[in-house]
């Protein structure tokens, strides 16, 4: 009995060693958690000059929300990156204005995290959301609505101009910078943490046994060359180093001058197909074996990528709870809507 007893504990020790030397290995191979504490989450996420407030919030969350930002009147910041999908579309190509799909045959990225990004766009042209957030409601195949007209209806609208005053002070100058900051501030706020977060910060039981392997296996094929941060990607990295990607000739992206792409999150991956920038893949294990093949120049078995799936899926991260607002409505001076 004594010794059946000492057996259980020294496997246990052993076990709860092993789960401990797998988090350092990970921390190691440069995984960061979200942090659990509301103070160190604000410290990476808020900005000084620009900080965080509950009103900015919500007014910023009308504005994603808000189809009128478009020149269709049909479009939001939540149509491709829409929160109930992951933060993405599901579809292959983004789909815009006149519904046109991307010239370039690029996939929408999730919005989900992106506060934790290095790099916004799938060619990393922008350093931050708030310059991001610019970028489709002018783009032509997007939202195709010129900043005048974004800044015409928003001031023709009573209730959003006393909220911006609220938001920001009576002197407050409501421009395109303004109204497309505010969009920011709110998706700064979309972070999704999740079991993996709290393995990280050393809860050696958050993950199944099952869950560990995968990620063992994970570090081990090497993925972390560019999967790595509190993002588990969002870095400007190299494209096809070992392989040629099997759908490259679908679209014409090639990347940035350098030929850098941005590397997609792993968190809420799960939930995010078609995979790639140009969303050819739509099964989570057949994007492994293609990373595996196009990046690390290795092949990945069916049951290593099934692995390395379980546990991708831990990254599957809780949602803030986001009630659907209602928008203010629009005066006798609101632009119309035009489809040209």
């Amino acid at each position: 009995m004594k010794l059946a007893l000492s057996l259980s504990i020294l496997l246990g020790a052993s076990s709860l060693f092993a789960n401990q030397s797998l988090i350092t290995k990970a921390k190691n191979a440069g995984l960061e958690p979200i942090p659990s504490s509301k103070d160190a989450l604000m410290k990476l996420i808020d900005d000084k000059k620009d900080p965080i407030t509950a009103a900015k919030v919500e007014l910023g969350k009308k504005l994603y929300f808000d189809p009128r930002l478009s020149r269709s009147n049909l479009i939001s910041c939540n149509t491709c990156h829409n929160l109930a999908l992951g933060g993405a579309d599901g579809v292959p190509a983004a789909i815009g204005h006149g519904w046109t799909a991307n010239p370039h045959h690029l996939n929408s990225p999730t919005v989900y995290n992106s506060v934790f990004f290095k790099a916004q766009f799938w060619d990393g042209r922008s350093p931050h959301l708030a310059d991001q957030a610019q970028g489709p409601v002018q783009a032509g195949p997007e939202m195709a609505a010129p900043p005048s007209l974004v800044e015409e209806r928003i001031n023709s609208i009573p209730e959003y101009v006393n909220e911006f005053k609220t938001t920001y002070g009576k002197d407050v100058k409501i421009d395109f910078g303004k109204i497309t900051s505010t969009i920011a501030t709110f998706e700064k706020t979309l972070v999704t943490p999740s079991r993996f977060d709290k393995f990280l910060e050393g809860d050696s039981k958050a993950l199944t046994k099952e869950e560990q392997e995968g990620l063992d296996i994970f570090l081990n094929k090497g993925c972390t060359a560019c999967h790595t941060g509190i993002a588990i990607g969002g870095t400007m990295q190299p494209f096809q180093i070992a392989n040629q990607y099997t759908f490259t000739n679908v679209g014409d992206f090639k990347g940035d001058e350098n030929g850098m792409v941005k590397t997609p999150t792993l968190r809420n991956i799960a939930e995010t197909a078609p995979y790639f920038h140009n969303g050819q893949i739509w099964a989570l294990t057949d994007a492994i074996k293609e990373m595996g093949s196009v990046q690390l120049g290795i092949e990945i078995s069916d049951g290593d990528a099934a692995k390395i799936e379980t546990f991708l899926k831990v990254l599957s991260g809780t949602k803030p709870n986001i009630t659907y607002p209602q928008l203010p409505a629009s005066t006798n001076k609101t632009p119309k809507p035009s489809f040209d």
